[in-house]
């Protein structure tokens, strides 16, 4: 791939990838799709063995596969220049995105086995499930822009059947079916963006797209609608306000499907914006729709999450709040950030949906533990002081190495609201008892702005991103987040004030935003009757182990 830096129209210089790949061999096509290959192949014999314990015995070897399929795919890139073929392509992105895909389903698959372990309809879950994984193992190496829809809105039409799994409950079908209603907006939103791009462009292959794109002298109207329009439907996929209720909501099903959801698919958005990197950069209307939908999805997610005692309920809130995060810094053109935030975020959420229950047990632990003392002002400026101090001393110091660019505008913005999210555990150094305790607390405020520093150092030299951004743009963000901190403190501080007695109840109810959508939508395309199970819950036979199997 070659780097090249160029002004564009609206007085920015880009930092843009052009496209110059070798052409994908047959051979590797067919490894970057194996993984897609494998669990289709796995869905035809798990609906023809007799036995369910053999058809989970399939799924687990075909998520095994898949995983090995993908870390191949990933040492054939390391070893190999970027390539693009007609249908699919290798690169570090895609084939990362490939690797973390089949790595969450193989610890899916095991965990719903046990999970689900004697109800009547095991078998059927078993195919949506790799049903879903295929798909997603499809769009995150399509580089043709129809193969990239069809399998994304495949995607949603097999997670709409594991949403529904328990289906008669009334709730799960409800929150189901206002996902099924934004999906099909956001389908009919890249159904659009596709036209527009290949009448604009004469192709649908993704690369070629980008590579047009990046080098005309001005950004094509066409190009220009057609990212709006991508941009769009990340919007509707990743839960964004006021457009999130379902994300929060589809808590009625499986906790292995819900670790799937917040780990794997809510965050294709992010990734289908990531193709387009370079053509976002130029487009100044979509990266600020992209900045303040995000940024202000954020602060609102991240307060209502405060206000949840639910462990699975906050985490949902949490992935809102992530979600708006990671499209800020696509806005920002901060793609390097963006690509480790989804990389991370996915990571952690499957650790923490399908470690619910210990968070459970962690947190009545917290609440018999003797309670500590309220922070004051002066404990909080300490706090804020040396979390900014150690974030600036980490960003210098990352500057002042050989062969490191100095840190930009948006780096240093980014690298601010993770100072303001330092400040509780600087706080907590503050009167610790035990010197172990308050060495390590310390120790880990200045780890953060380090790993924050290198790994944007670090991923930088693996995704492209753009080397300015409008100043609004910027200031947007810091103020939006400087808010948010704001309104926290007052909260510790002042609970009890006039600013916090108004604001609680509608933060608790997310601004009541998703009442409205929900009335709207449903009163157009109202849901579905729940069903009836075919038979009752599974009953655990006496004496039965919990490892035995029929």
């Amino acid at each position: 791939m070659t780097r090249v830096g160029r002004p564009d129209s609206e007085g920015m210089h880009l930092h843009v990838t052009i496209a110059s790949s070798s052409i994908l061999p047959l051979w590797q096509a067919v490894l970057l799709l194996a993984p897609a290959a494998v669990a289709s192949a796995a869905i035809i014999m798990v609906s023809r063995v007799a036995s369910v314990a053999v058809a989970w015995r399939w799924a687990r070897g075909a998520c095994s596969a898949m995983l090995a399929a993908a870390l191949a795919s990933a040492v054939v890139r390391v070893v190999t220049q970027a390539r693009a073929g007609g249908v699919v392509r290798s690169d570090t992105v895609g084939v990362s995105m490939l690797v973390l895909v089949s790595f969450i389903a193989w610890v899916v698959v095991r965990y719903s086995d046990a999970y689900l372990r004697g109800d009547p309809h095991e078998r059927l879950y078993i195919g949506r499930l790799l049903a879903t994984v295929a798909s997603v193992a499809v769009v995150v190496v399509a580089n043709d822009l129809a193969v990239l829809v069809v399998a994304w809105t495949a995607t949603s039409l097999a997670l709409h059947g594991l949403l529904t799994f328990f289906g008669d409950r009334p709730a799960a079908i409800a929150a189901a079916h206002k996902k099924f209603v934004l999906a099909r907006c956001a389908d009919l939103a890249m159904v659009a963006a596709v036209i527009c791009f290949g009448v604009t462009f004469k192709t649908l292959r993704i690369d070629e797209i980008v590579a047009q794109a990046s080098t005309s002298a001005t950004l094509p109207a066409g190009a220009r609608a057609a990212v709006a329009l991508v941009a769009l439907a990340a919007l509707l996929k990743t839960a964004q306000l006021p457009f999130h209720g379902w994300l929060i909501q589809v808590m009625e099903a499986p906790t292995p499907v819900s670790a799937l959801l917040h780990a794997g698919i809510v965050n294709l958005g992010g990734f289908v914006l990531l193709r387009f990197a370079p053509v976002v950069d130029r487009a100044v209307e979509t990266r600020t729709l992209l900045v303040v939908v995000g940024a202000s999805t954020a602060v609102v997610a991240a307060l209502v999450m405060t206000t949840r005692i639910s462990i699975k309920v906050a985490l949902a809130w949490s992935t809102c709040a992530q979600m708006g995060f990671m499209l800020m810094q696509c806005g920002l053109g901060a793609w390097e950030m963006a690509f480790l935030h989804l990389l991370a975020h996915s990571l952690y959420k499957a650790h923490a949906f399908l470690g619910a229950g210990g968070a459970v047990r962690q947190t009545q632990r917290r609440r018999l533990a003797p309670a500590q003392g309220a922070p004051t002002v002066g404990t909080l400026s300490i706090g804020v002081v040396t979390a900014v101090a150690g974030t600036i001393a980490a960003g210098w110091a990352w500057g002042r190495l050989p062969s490191v660019d100095p840190a930009s505008a948006t780096v240093w913005v980014l690298g601010g609201i993770v100072a303001l999210a330092l400040v509780p555990l600087t706080t907590a150094t503050v009167g610790v008892r035990g010197r172990r305790l308050r060495i390590v607390q310390v120790a880990a405020t200045g780890a953060v702005p380090v790993a924050y520093f290198g790994l944007h150092a670090l991923f930088g030299r693996l995704v492209a991103h753009a080397s300015s951004v409008p100043t609004g743009l910027l200031v947007f963000a810091a103020a939006a987040f400087a808010l948010l901190f704001v309104l926290q403190v007052v909260r510790v501080l002042m609970p009890a004030s006039t600013l916090m007695t108004w604001l609680y109840p509608r933060i608790y109810g997310g601004l009541f935003l998703d009442e409205w959508f929900t009335r709207a939508a449903f009163s157009i395309w109202p849901p579905p009757e729940p069903r009836r199970r075919s038979t009752a819950l599974p009953q655990w036979e006496a004496g039965a182990g919990i490892g035995s199997r029929s």
